[in-house]
């Protein structure tokens, strides 16, 4: 019986660490589109990765990043809009300048 308790215990424990480590994360909301900080740095790690393709590029309306796997998912639906890249530059240009130092209204969850 105490056993059970206590394997109750850690795994309240461990929902209320889970809740807490989510709370605490930085996110952007520009132009209906809410994304995580660390997403944004994910998403300038991909694009230096890849291999700028001129002519690919002016065959797709989508930046290529679109196409990785890697790409992470509350990034993926910013894809489906017809301004990508440049929501995609917006939020790189708002991560980059002010939203480490939670001073830009477009970020929450600063501490």
């Amino acid at each position: 019986m105490g056993s059970r308790t206590m394997s109750g215990l850690l795994l309240g424990v461990a929902v209320v660490v889970l809740l807490l480590q989510s709370a605490q994360s930085v996110h952007i909301q520009y132009q209906g589109f809410q994304v995580q900080l660390d997403s944004v740095k994910k998403l300038n790690d991909l694009e230096g990765q890849q291999v700028p393709s001129p002519r690919l590029q002016a065959q797709s309306l989508q930046p290529s990043v679109c196409s990785d796997p890697a790409l992470p998912a509350d990034l993926q639906p910013v894809c489906t809009s017809q301004n990508a890249a440049s929501i995609f530059k917006a939020l790189k240009t708002i991560a980059n300048d002010n939203c480490e130092l939670c001073v830009n209204i477009a970020c929450t969850g600063c501490l």
